[in-house]
């Protein structure tokens, strides 16, 4: 075999090894609608493992509630008035948890107060040798066997051609 061929096999062996990494998507509260004030999510977050680029889904009564993303000190104190980001749009919401990092979520109307509110810290994704604790509220959104299908199917085309 030649040099370009054994570095286009390293190319996409490292590729191969990059997007071994799946997102989850975690349901607020545990279940299907329940952003509500009758969940610890304090409780419900403490028991959960969140990576960058998992996802959240928010179920609730948009007449009701909201979702805010704020800062530490909006958190602690339950304002709403100065969020970063309002993730509200239609009662059935996701956000996708960017970056390694903290992040605060409040629900305004008051009812910041009664307990809706949580706070999670966001790791980096582990390496793809890791196992991982996925609870039984999320859910697998992109199988990595499919990208690593569509490398290789790429990769003998190139080497047939």
């Amino acid at each position: 075999m030649g040099k370009n061929l054994w570095e286009l096999i390293y190319v996409t062996m490292m590729i191969l090894i990059i997007v071994e990494v799946e997102s989850s998507l975690h349901r607020v509260g545990g279940g299907r609608y329940t952003w509500n004030s009758d969940v610890n999510f304090s409780d419900w977050a403490n028991h959960q493992r969140f990576y960058s680029g998992d996802w959240l889904y928010f179920g609730f009564n948009r007449t009701r509630h909201n979702i805010l993303q704020v800062n530490k000190s909006s958190y602690e104190k339950c304002v709403d008035s100065d969020f970063i980001f309002n993730i509200t749009r239609g009662g059935r919401d996701v956000f996708q948890l960017l970056e390694p990092k903290p992040y605060y979520f409040i629900c305004g109307r008051g009812y910041c107060l009664k307990g809706m509110k949580f706070a999670i810290n966001v790791l980096p994704q582990p390496p793809p040798s890791a196992p991982t604790n996925l609870a039984s509220t999320t859910t697998p959104l992109i199988p990595s066997n499919a990208i690593t299908a569509a490398i290789l199917i790429f990769t003998f085309k190139v080497l047939l051609v």
